[in-house]
């Protein structure tokens, strides 16, 4: 019994410990969209993490079925994931039944642990190759990064990844809606998942676009990406909700590709003139004008053309 005792004590005295070193609640009010028929979408700030938008960036998602919830890249942090939670206990009081993360950076799944501590059970499901990712090192990279860029707003989250692998291809059934799985190897990364839920016309981008927002493209594949949105716009879908920035049509997906397809194209023309990259930028300029406005283009430009170059000279080999 005294055992007893001394474990609930501990138990007790380590709850206080994490509270006292877990991070305020998300400031502000972000109120859902709907966007299509039961389908919400929490349209984050456009600008990179910082102590001010403690971290929240992204359009976390769900959608309300008659059976319960599903929850689409629940945010940055423990902290957003509550405020996901808060914000569907205002539209409904249905459970959640499955997350979906539409990759491996971070700031779109850390949220996964306000969901799965409300939801023990709850399937989390990814690309195959995101778990084993996390577990090599990139989930403790992203709570490093987090914690840095927002002075330790994000304190108190962890680690939850996806534990359901899905592939290209695959077709899952929840609430009474499909979710088709689309990947085609590389576009912003390696592990990007699309979801396709042809009931609603509707498709989940994930950071294969931005609207309004430049993203990084780092160990992804310009091309890839270019094809992914592709067989998004082929889908025949009629609502997209990109990983960063407004939701909308199919302007939404062709923007973005317009972009890339831009940009990659002119590298690959200056490539093979025989220009070096920091030649081929006052070629670009004019040509991406519509996009020079958007968050992150002047952070982003100059990685992407050293990262285009150098696919265009792989691709020439």
């Amino acid at each position: 019994m005294r055992m007893r005792s001394w474990l609930l004590l501990l138990m007790l005295l380590a709850g206080a410990a994490y509270a006292l070193q877990k991070a305020a609640p998300l400031r502000g009010e972000w109120n859902p969209e709907q966007i299509a028929p039961g389908v919400y979408v929490i349209h984050g700030p456009t600008e990179l993490p910082s102590p001010s938008n403690q971290g929240f960036m992204n359009n976390p998602a769900f959608i309300v079925t008659d059976a319960g919830v599903v929850v689409i890249d629940p945010g940055s942090s423990v902290q957003v994931g509550e405020m996901v939670l808060a914000r569907i206990g205002r539209i409904t009081d249905k459970p959640v039944l499955a997350v979906f993360n539409t990759h491996v950076h971070g700031d779109h799944w850390l949220g996964n642990q306000a969901i799965r501590a409300r939801y023990p059970d709850v399937p989390i499901y990814g690309h195959e190759r995101v778990g084993p990712k996390v577990l090599a090192g990139a989930g403790a990279e992203w709570v490093q990064l987090m914690l840095r860029l927002t002075d330790n707003a994000t304190a108190g989250t962890d680690i939850v990844k996806p534990d359901h692998p899905v592939v290209d291809g695959d077709t899952l059934s929840i609430g009474g809606l499909t979710y088709q799985v689309m990947n085609n190897d590389k576009a912003h990364t390696d592990t990007d998942i699309m979801l396709h839920v042809p009931e609603l016309g509707l498709v989940f981008l994930g950071d294969n676009a931005g609207h309004g927002r430049i993203l990084r493209l780092e160990g992804g594949s310009f091309s890839g990406n270019i094809t992914a949105l592709d067989n998004a716009l082929a889908t025949g879908a009629t609502v997209f909700v990109p990983g960063h920035g407004p939701s909308g049509g199919p302007e939404v997906a062709q923007r973005y590709r317009d972009y890339l397809d831009t940009l990659y194209a002119t590298v690959r023309q200056g490539f093979d003139d025989g220009l070096a990259d920091f030649e081929i930028r006052p070629l670009l300029m004019p040509r991406l004008e519509p996009w020079q406005q958007w968050a992150g283009f002047d952070i982003e430009l100059g990685r992407h053309i050293s990262g285009a170059y150098l696919e265009a000279e792989a691709a020439a080999f």
